[in-house]
């Protein structure tokens, strides 16, 4: 038989190389079930350790992943991750630390991906971005007890995890519209697979019932993040009489202002605009965008830091930081 190595002993304990590899050396943040699972088929094979694999498995590779749970065309053409990136990769470059992206393109390759980022033992420690409800990754790194860190409010009171306050941030954003006299908010969604996307529709329902608003559900209308779905969705939202929409991304405001451009539907005047994000192209829209800036890049910066600390701490207690949001106003609302 060949020689046993980790490798082997993860394949086995259905757990990560790195696991292993911090139960062999006694690391206190491996839950107590799996460094159970571990030694018991640590005792059944009869593994021994190399003690210089030993030494090595106390080192570093100075490799940190990047799993976006978007298809790679999603991360392309939106420009929220981007931007999220020169954060991450600002914080990583001062440490000489290597930044490992992760991509997939279909479902599929979503599927076969995970598994294999389960059973790298090329990083130190992942960063998580996407933020969906049914997200199968975050469990499994749960349970192989890999080190992560997410960027995105989550349920689960063992994750770490960094976010903007959305549900704020959607409430500034409506109640400036109805402190301006508009008496017909829309609101085009995110993705509500998306916990981004159920918080701002939540601070939308909160700033309206917050000041007396009956809700219409007619006035709310289900987008994914991309400006075509907004556009589409504008045009639904025209034949309802609405004098402004809350859209919960930049990238969707210019699809809804391009629908509004074509129906000769004049901005603020008949219909104000409010997005989500304060990327670059709402500055430059026509007119500029108001909108919610959220620090993307801080927090890029800021997963870095709480991920290497949950490596060289543990990951309990869990980091749970809401970072604040801020309403830009600029002229597709008017000053209010």
């Amino acid at each position: 038989m060949s020689r046993l190595t980790l490798e082997t002993i993860a394949e086995l304990a259905g757990v990560s190389r790195s696991t292993v590899s911090r139960v062999v050396n006694n690391h206190v943040s491996v839950r107590p079930e799996v460094r159970e699972r571990v030694l018991s088929v640590i005792e059944e094979t009869g593994y021994q350790p190399d003690p210089a694999a030993r030494r090595l498995a106390g080192q570093r590779a100075n490799i940190i992943g990047l799993v976006i749970a978007e298809p790679a065309q999603a991360l392309f053409a939106d420009p929220y991750f981007p931007r999220l990136i020169q954060g991450i990769t600002q914080a990583c470059n001062p440490l000489e630390l290597t930044l490992s992206l992760f991509l997939f393109h279909t479902k599929e390759e979503e599927a076969s991906l995970y598994p294999k980022i389960i059973r790298n033992n090329l990083f130190d420690g992942l960063i998580t971005a996407g933020n969906h409800v049914d997200d199968p990754l975050v469990p499994q790194l749960i349970e192989n007890d890999v080190p992560f860190v997410a960027i995105g409010r989550h349920e689960h009171p063992d994750v770490n995890f960094l976010d903007t306050d959305n549900v704020a941030g959607a409430h500034a954003a409506v109640t400036h519209l109805i402190r301006l006299g508009r008496q017909r908010i829309a609101h085009i969604t995110g993705h509500l697979n998306n916990r981004s996307a159920q918080d701002r529709q939540q601070g939308y329902l909160n700033a309206l019932r917050d000041r007396g608003r009956t809700v219409d559900p007619a006035l709310i209308e289900i987008g994914d993040y991309t400006e075509a779905s907004a556009y589409e969705a504008m045009h639904r939202l025209l034949t309802k009489g609405i004098d402004a929409v809350f859209v919960a991304s930049d990238s969707m405001a210019l699809g809804a202002m391009r629908a509004l451009r074509e129906a000769n539907v004049t901005v603020p005047d008949e219909v104000a605009v409010v997005g989500f994000d304060d990327l670059p192209p709402a500055l430059l829209a026509i007119p500029p965008l108001t909108t919610i800036r959220q620090p993307i890049r801080r927090i890029g910066a800021l997963a870095v830091e709480t991920l290497l600390d949950i490596m060289d701490n543990g990951s309990k207690p869990a980091r749970r930081v809401i970072l604040p949001t801020e309403l830009v106003v600029r002229e597709t609302s008017g000053v209010g």
